[in-house]
């Protein structure tokens, strides 16, 4: 699980960069934004920067859930021990399927969010 938020996470970084190129392009470039003149683009970028960072976020949450358990009650008690054991990896593989799952949804929108906008600023710069 952990080597599919790594992979998730480095994709959210690339769509990252992606996101980011309209801000960070050089003025004249095919989808460069100018902020004084294209405020709105500039904000729906940022936006977006806001919800891959979001998922990024999901993604590294879900790599450092551990499997904490109580030794509290337990006296040297192997079976309760394993018991315990067993219940706190099930509850970290729990937590980080939630975490996965909230982070490929937050992914896609942002993902979606990312094109939508490159295709838009595409279309104001070849109307223009």
């Amino acid at each position: 699980m952990s080597v599919r938020l790594g992979a998730l996470l480095a994709f959210d970084a690339l769509l990252l960069t992606a996101a980011l190129n309209p801000i960070a392009a050089s003025p004249g470039a095919p989808l460069s934004l100018d902020a004084p003149t294209q405020p709105r683009f500039v904000v729906l970028v940022a936006l977006c920067v806001g919800v891959l960072s979001v998922a990024a976020f999901f993604c590294v949450r879900g790599i450092l859930v551990g499997e904490e358990f109580d030794l509290k009650g337990s006296d040297g008690n192997q079976d309760m021990l394993v018991q315990r054991l067993l219940a706190a990896y099930c509850s970290s593989i729990d937590a980080q399927m939630r975490m996965i799952r909230m982070a490929s949804l937050t992914t896609i929108a942002g993902g979606i969010m990312a094109a939508a906008i490159s295709f838009a600023i595409m279309l104001v710069k070849m109307n223009a």
